[in-house]
């Protein structure tokens, strides 16, 4: 049902010319399982900050943040950011216990370090700040 309500509420040219915006910004947005994997196994390998925004395109919050992400991933380029849409892969949501949206995770060398759950800004630069650079 979410991807049917994804696809009503957000779909079309719309997402197509925010996902091209997100990119740019230097956001990765992931649509497939085997595409998650190669970047989170590659991640594994490295000491890089991983950010992973975890969103659905019916998500009024997650559609707040989707500017604030995009100015941090411009900020921080020695972080990687990567968006996810729960409907797209359920199955990398539920592998991380992923229940609210938006979620983002902070992750470095495939371990979790912290999760901010909600539009909350400040909190996540915060954690952003702390981890990186950790």
């Amino acid at each position: 049902m979410g991807a049917l309500l994804s696809s009503v509420l957000g779909g079309g040219v719309d997402a197509a010319a925010s996902e091209s915006a997100l990119e740019a910004s230097g956001v990765k947005v992931i649509h497939s399982s085997e595409r998650w994997l190669l970047r989170f196994n590659e991640s594994k390998q490295s000491n890089q900050l991983m950010v992973i925004d975890f969103a659905a395109s019916w998500c009024g919050p997650c559609r707040v943040m989707e500017p604030v992400v995009k100015t941090m991933a411009s900020t921080y380029t020695d972080v990687d950011f990567v968006k996810i849409d729960v409907d797209e892969l359920h199955d990398v949501a539920q592998e991380f216990s992923v229940q609210a949206m938006p979620t983002f995770l902070l992750l470095k060398k495939g371990k979790e370090l912290d999760r901010v759950v909600g539009a909350r800004k400040d909190e996540l630069e915060k954690k952003i700040q702390k981890h990186r650079a950790a």
